[in-house]
């Protein structure tokens, strides 16, 4: 009994020291393996309580912006004169909600919708100052939230609303870059009406068609395109446009 005990002492003491052993050898891994888990599991934990709070409170943000400015379309909308008359402050404090939303969520898509409602009540009351700071910061913000859609949108108004507070050269700065082939048609669009306003109607004539052209291949139509060649006696020939593409044709309206 007292050598089986023995024995058991004897492999206990040898498996000791192969734990022992083996420890020594990889004991550095299992840190690094241990700490690896604990780093992902802490950095998911302060990503939930940080980012993905940040992206709620930007969200309900946004969402009370966007109540807010249809409120205000529908008051406008219905011509009561003691509503239109609180119009200015409402929108004032409208104003002040996004430049907050922006200040603290500028890299959030939140943050850049919330600029475009803010350029486009500009534009309605022909501040257009106003509107090209907007649509430059919307830009900005395009470029911190890392979307090539957005960013493109965002110049292609930023380019239009210079054009139309007389900035032709700025206009045909952004009109010459380069944007993603989706927007193709609308840069050449753009282009077109920088040329217009520098009175060189042959090559506003080039960009325009080149514009149709590339909304035949994508079978969407644009009526003002149509008009503006129409307008330098260039007769657009009609776009049959597939019934199955209204999300394209939508897409296309927002550019």
């Amino acid at each position: 009994m007292t050598q089986k005990n023995n024995e058991n002492s004897a492999d206990t003491a040898f498996a000791d020291k192969q734990s022992i052993s083996a420890i020594k050898a990889h004991g550095e891994k299992i840190v690094y393996a241990v700490l690896a888990v604990l780093l992902i599991f802490f950095g998911w934990q302060y990503y939930q309580k940080n980012y993905a709070k940040v992206d709620t409170v930007a969200a309900d943000m946004y969402t009370n912006i966007a109540t807010t400015d249809e409120q205000l379309l529908q008051v406008a909308q219905e011509g009561d004169k003691t509503a239109k008359a609180e119009l200015a402050g409402k929108q004032e404090a409208l104003f002040a909600d996004i430049d907050k939303l922006v200040l603290e969520h500028d890299k959030t898509a939140y943050a850049w919708q919330a600029l475009m409602i803010k350029a486009r009540r500009q534009v309605a009351v022909n501040d257009l100052p106003a509107a090209v700071t907007t649509l430059n910061q919307a830009v900005s913000v395009a470029q911190l939230v890392g979307d090539d859609g957005l960013l493109a949108m965002s110049k292609i108004r930023y380019g239009r609303a210079m054009l139309a507070n007389n900035d032709v050269e700025g206009a045909l700065s952004i009109a010459n870059e380069s944007l993603p082939e989706a927007f193709e048609a609308s840069r050449q669009e753009l282009l077109g009406d920088v040329y217009m306003a520098k009175n060189d109607s042959e090559s506003a004539k080039k960009a325009y068609s080149t514009a149709w052209e590339l909304m035949r291949e994508r079978q969407e139509n644009r009526a003002v395109l149509a008009l503006k060649l129409q307008s330098l006696g260039v007769r657009a020939e009609p776009i049959k446009v597939l019934s199955a593409a209204p999300a394209a044709q939508n897409q296309t309206n927002q550019q």
